[in-house]
């Protein structure tokens, strides 16, 4: 995983910092060099002007704000909140009563008053998909929002409802009724498997609130896994992308959608040239399913994998060398059960569509149709051969599950890790540090100066949300995550690290 990923929402109201400074101008003069066997200079300028293409295009690229209110509850004592059974609980609770009331007219004091619900505003970006009113945007752009508008480029608002979404891909769909007369702009999907490193791109979004945005790029290479989910394959762009970004388009030079903006690769949280989109052909057939059926059907094979090293080809006698997904362990109700799958085999093709590591298969098996048969190819004790399987319907393994019941580790317990002085989230703390309503994870209450975690931008009042893809709530889940890390040879664990506001971001730290 790269060191630090972050989501590119923005706020809705933010405001921008001007600053006024006063320099002598440079004029550098140049002179043309011509360098046998490097590209003429009118190639590496690349295209003359992207206006044209911009011009295409804008009028279906959208922003959108999406609000979620959630309702405050009043407190009902000013006082310390003491546990339930507590000798002098009555004995509080009759003075701090009394010391409510006003003037002996019975008034409630200000913290026993109800409080009014609290709006939690954000922006992002999406794009038309069909005219008659289809938009796609990011997951995370929306969240658990009750209140999602869409803005046209000429700056129509249109009411919007959801139609699916999907945290995996982080991709939602929604759909808005257009205005009698005034047809929208939409625009297509374009093929990102033909895509290379070096073919030029355009990002039109909301970077900052500031819709509209045109920015211009290369693609920096395909194929990205930032460990952010179990299907990564982004692209990776060095056109701009920042935060308001997410959700927007990524266009070839046709036009086409070729991947949708999701996350930066970013120190500050600024462009720093490092960005990612989900490549169109993935999306897509997301998409398809989120309209079809309002959620994501994804095929199960049922089998546990982990990747082929040359150690490990030597031993299973495979002669082509490193290649494919190992089975270490299969689900005895599962698919592959079925069709005779076995531990020890390597699955080097899945549905005619070649396995080159352990990473590429839960993606190829997830956009097979539920229900279908294919051909797994597998390499047995050096030999090849093909097993049928009817794959079966991936459920949801991101339901909560019951766990042993244990004494929890109190709230305010701080426990040191990576440099990092960790406490749990309690009502003093979310006051403190002004933490979003409803941000879950361990606070960071303290940064050694001379730790990696400094060097990495991590500061007290941020929440980890997650520790090697895995949700914590309290500083010992931390611990007992990183010592499992250590136990299986990592030598670096991945953070996501979310600021009071609740963006979020990654950062990857050593645990050597």
């Amino acid at each position: 995983m790269v060191p630090v990923a972050s989501a590119v929402r923005a706020p809705r109201s933010r405001a921008l910092r001007h600053s006024l400074c006063s320099a002598l101008a440079a004029v550098t003069l140049a002179t043309s060099v011509a360098v046998t066997g490097l590209p003429s200079a009118a190639y590496a300028k690349g295209p003359e002007s992207l206006a044209d293409l911009a011009d295409q295009v804008t009028d279906a690229v959208v922003n959108i704000s999406a609000s979620t209110t959630v309702e405050a509850r009043p407190n009902t004592r000013s006082g310390p909140q003491l546990p339930p059974g507590t000798p002098f609980e009555d004995l509080f609770e009759e003075f701090f009563n009394k010391r409510g009331q006003r003037g002996g007219g019975g008034d409630r004091s200000e913290a026993e008053r109800p409080r009014s619900p609290r709006k939690s505003n954000s922006l992002g970006s999406g794009f038309i998909i069909d005219a008659s009113g289809i938009v796609v945007t990011n997951n995370h752009v929306i969240g658990d929002a009750n209140d999602i508008q869409v803005i046209l480029h000429n700056g129509t608002k249109l009411k919007a409802e959801i139609i699916g979404k999907d945290a995996k891909i982080d991709l939602a769909v929604l759909r808005v009724k257009p205005e009698a007369g005034k047809p929208l702009k939409a625009v297509p999907f374009g093929d990102s498997e033909k895509m290379r490193p070096g073919d030029w791109v355009i990002a039109i979004g909301n970077p900052f609130g500031l819709g509209g945005s045109v920015s211009a790029g290369i693609v920096s290479a395909r194929g990205r896994n930032i460990e952010s989910g179990p299907y990564d394959n982004y692209i990776q762009t060095d056109a701009a992308i920042n935060k308001g970004n997410s959700g927007g388009p990524l266009f070839n030079m046709n036009g086409e959608v070729i991947g949708i903006n999701t996350a930066i690769l970013s120190p500050t949280g600024g462009s720093v040239g490092i960005g990612f989109a989900v490549p169109s052909n993935n999306a897509s057939q997301v998409i398809d399913q989120l309209r079809e059926f309002g959620e994501v059907r994804r095929g199960w094979l049922g089998v546990r994998i982990q990747n082929v090293d040359e150690t490990t080809a030597e031993a299973l006698d495979m002669k082509d060398g490193v290649k494919g997904a190992l089975v270490a362990g299969v689900d005895e109700k599962g698919p592959a059960k079925a069709a005779g799958l076995e531990i020890g085999d390597v699955i080097v093709k899945f549905n005619g569509t070649a396995v080159k590591s352990s990473s590429d298969l839960p993606r190829i098996v997830a956009s097979t149709p539920v229900g279908k048969t294919v051909d797994v190819l597998v390499i047995r004790k050096g030999a090849e051969t093909t097993k049928s399987v009817t794959l079966g319907r991936l459920e949801d393994t991101e339901k909560p599950t019951l766990a042993s019941v244990k004494q929890p580790e109190p709230e305010s317990a701080v426990r040191q890790v990576l440099g990092l002085n960790l406490s749990g989230i309690t009502d003093e703390a979310r006051k403190r540090y002004s933490l979003k309503d409803g941000l879950k994870g361990v606070l960071v209450t303290r940064v050694d100066p001379n730790s990696t975690a400094a060097d990495k931008q991590i500061k007290p009042g941020e929440v980890i949300v997650e520790v090697g893809q895995e949700a914590v709530s309290a500083p010992a889940d931390v611990s007992k995550r990183i010592d499992q890390l250590k136990k299986d040879g990592r030598k670096s664990v991945l953070l996501l690290v979310a600021s009071a506001s609740g963006d979020v971001r990654f950062v990857a730290l050593g645990i050597d």
